[in-house]
């Protein structure tokens, strides 16, 4: 009895129930973000040193996205939700403008056109970022709009897809994978929550599985891919170079880590030690312990908003109820592949970790999804309040025609 006094006890303390806002939810994002820098300063200073001579060169452009992305965040929280609402539809054309932009003007790395070169900004965009952000806001207005049918018919099911499969065709020309996977998930995963049958998402993970397979063997390197991720000590230093040197480097790590900076790995053997395979770093220096720290704060970020989703439905603010669990997917399955491809339980592929990797498109769209999520947080609390029957928030003592 008294363990479960103390756990009620407990959890009253760390509720936030009346607060003005969610703060579990703001202090994940923001420890992410603080972790990030430290570990991209980390991870960064000797491919810095190698490029340009300074070894902070990477930490310094990091600290700069930062500060730009609470800024952007700030300004994204100021922006009612109604406006994202009504401009659901303009911001879908703007993503799917990017996405064909990027093909013709991009820069190339690695052979993917994903960046635009903004002149005079030390900023390359990524389009997918936007264009991931602007899809979620699509889709959580049409179900806003269309709920009942999106329930009952085929056709008004599938407008959805049918966008997603447009996004899917252009970001497969740059070519970028990771993102149609995620965008994919999450457009399926709003669709499941609003209450679509199940038995449709069965029949279409059928098709998406042959149509996956049909893909990954037309080209040889993503058939490599696939055989390296399966076997990557087959051909350690080929087609599984990049996941061997993560495997060694969790290995490194054990339970507590090398310390802070110590990591080996990151010494020219891991390649994109600061962005897309800065989780290995983190459990090479700080071991599992504070990798599972890092889990541990991204799980908290994804409930959280779960939780201000539920609560926005349950206070029949659709759109809020259907943006918040859009940006909780897409989150936590961008940040679960990270960790999945780094530790080798899922191909490579090129996605950054939120709030946490280095690269400023990135930052700036996931401060901006966190703004969201608070002003759905706040909103949602300030229309309950308003709710409440008047005798519930007058005060003990006070009576009808009385003044305090």
């Amino acid at each position: 009895m008294r363990l479960v006094a103390g756990l009620k006890r407990m959890t009253a303390r760390l509720s936030t129930a009346d607060q003005p806002f969610d703060g579990w939810l703001l202090f994940a994002a923001l420890s992410l973000m603080l972790i990030g820098w430290v570990m991209v300063t980390s991870a960064s200073t000797e491919v810095a040193t190698g490029l340009t001579g300074n070894p902070y060169y990477f930490s310094l452009r990091h600290g700069i996205f930062v500060l730009l992305a609470i800024t952007v965040g700030l300004v994204a929280y100021k922006v009612p939700l109604g406006w994202w609402r009504v401009n659901g539809q303009f911001l879908l054309l703007l993503g799917i403008v990017l996405l064909i932009a990027v093909l013709f003007v991009g820069r190339e790395v690695n052979g993917s056109k994903r960046w635009i070169s903004l002149p005079g900004i030390p900023l390359n965009l990524q389009a997918s970022e936007i264009a991931k952000l602007c899809l979620i806001i699509y889709v959580a207005s049409y179900l806003e709009r269309f709920l009942p049918q999106v329930r009952r018919e085929w056709g008004a099911f599938l407008r959805p897809l049918m966008v997603m499969g447009i996004f899917a065709m252009l970001l497969i020309l740059e070519p970028d994978y990771g993102a149609v996977v995620v965008m994919t998930g999450c457009v399926m995963g709003m669709l499941l929550m609003s209450g679509a049958p199940l038995w449709r998402f069965f029949l279409l993970a059928v098709i998406l599985v042959v149509l996956g397979a049909l893909a990954a063997v037309a080209e040889p390197y993503r058939l490599a891919r696939l055989t390296s991720f399966a076997d990557p000590w087959a051909d350690q230093f080929a087609s599984g170079y990049q996941l061997t040197q993560a495997l060694i480097a969790y290995g490194r790590g054990q339970w507590f880590g090398l310390g802070l900076g110590n990591s080996i790995q990151k010494l020219f053997y891991l390649p994109e030690a600061h962005t897309d395979f800065v989780f290995a770093v983190i459990a090479e220096e700080l071991g599992l312990v504070g990798a599972m720290a890092v889990i541990g704060l991204f799980a908290l970020l994804v409930y959280r908003a779960l939780a201000a989703g539920r609560r926005a439905e349950l206070a029949r603010l659709p759109f809020a109820a259907y943006l918040s669990y859009g940006i909780a997917l897409v989150l936590g399955s961008q940040a679960f592949i990270n960790i999945a491809v780094s530790t080798g339980m899922l191909p490579t592929k090129g996605l950054t970790l939120p709030l946490l990797s280095y690269g400023g498109s990135s930052l700036l769209i996931s401060a901006v999804m966190v703004a969201l999520l608070v002003r759905v947080d706040v909103d949602t609390r300030r229309a309950v309040r308003r709710s409440r029957p008047t005798a519930a928030r007058r005060p003990s003592g006070q009576v009808s025609g009385e003044r305090a």
